[in-house]
């Protein structure tokens, strides 16, 4: 069982990754900071410090590859027939948004939109989480995660 000292710091790493909405890369400094500052003092917050990092560099991870993804799919649907030669060299190239292929760009971009607001809220929820098991002095794995650090 851990002090409540090192509940609250487990409870802040988990808790700091908020402030990736109000700091750039917050999510990843405030973490980073209580963790190095604070691993040797506890296997529990060892555990808890690096379970948050590689929680949001999994996250990170997630949204570049539906970025990549995601990128494709609307240029495709964006510039239609448009042959790879005329969008190098931009020779009659016209990009027309009103053409037929809108309503396929809207269902993609919905399709997208939604798998995006899902992981939001999952993400929301497991950080949440990860910080009452912290706050009760228990361990927690986020679910879906890559373990980059070890």
């Amino acid at each position: 069982m851990s002090n409540n000292n090192h509940k609250n710091i487990a409870t802040f790493m988990h808790l700091g990754v908020f402030t990736k909405y109000f700091i750039p890369f917050g999510n990843f400094i405030v973490p980073i900071l209580l963790w190095t500052t604070n691993k040797d003092k506890s296997e529990f917050i060892d555990n808890h410090g690096k379970e948050a990092i590689n929680f949001q560099l999994s996250v990170l991870l997630y949204t570049i590859i539906l970025g990549m993804i995601s990128v494709p799919f609307f240029m495709f649907n964006i510039l239609g027939d448009a042959s790879l030669f005329d969008v190098f060299n931009h020779n009659g190239l016209d990009i027309n948004f009103s053409s037929d292929g809108g309503f396929r760009t809207l269902i993609g971009a919905s399709f997208v939109g939604v798998i995006a607001l899902i992981g939001f809220f999952l993400e929301i929820i497991f950080i949440i989480s990860a910080a009452i098991k912290g706050n009760k002095g228990e361990r927690y794995k986020y679910p879906l995660t890559i373990r980059f650090i070890k």
